[in-house]
């Protein structure tokens, strides 16, 4: 048999899109993401997940795309860090990331942004400490975090003010 005998055809619903891809079963989602689908803002860095870099959202919560089979998908929403900004305006979170200089060589910044938009529709009203207690699943080689939680804050400020909830 050759490898392509095993391959499965799945359905994914990526960024509110149907996308049909042909896979082998142990794919992980991150490479199906960035290889098959071309979305590669979803980065891949410890391939442990350890380091957060490949967090999507998966039915809304975040998740490790590095751990997760592309079969599992199935049914369920993907979102990537590419959906976030709509119509060319960055979402709140992404433009306080930007004004606070919250990113630097931008490695670690989709992960953090999927991990954020999730956290804080769940907590409109996070503290320093709660947001330093979420932001430990993701790793940033460049910064001391300060101005990424500078930013979270901000971007917390502005989505009450909104009432984006």
């Amino acid at each position: 048999m050759k490898e392509t005998d095993y391959k499965v055809t799945l359905s994914l619903i990526v960024n509110g899109e149907t996308r049909n891809v042909r896979v082998l079963p142990q794919r992980l989602l991150s490479d199906v993401l960035r290889e098959d689908l071309g979305l590669t803002g979803t980065h891949v860095g410890c391939e442990h997940g350890v380091c957060g870099a490949c967090t999507v959202l998966v039915d809304g919560a975040p998740a490790r795309s590095c751990l997760t089979f592309a079969v599992q998908m199935e049914g369920h929403e993907i979102t990537t860090v590419e959906s976030v900004a709509r119509d060319g305006e960055l979402s709140p979170l992404q433009q306080a990331l930007h004004e606070e200089h919250g990113l630097q060589c931008g490695f670690c910044t989709p992960g953090i942004v999927m991990t954020f938009e999730a956290y804080l529709k769940e907590n409109p009203t996070p503290s320093t400490t709660e947001i330093r207690d979420v932001l430990s699943g993701n790793l940033c080689r460049c910064t001391g975090y300060q101005n990424i939680v500078a930013a979270i804050l901000k971007a917390a400020a502005t989505l009450r003010e909104k009432g984006v909830e």
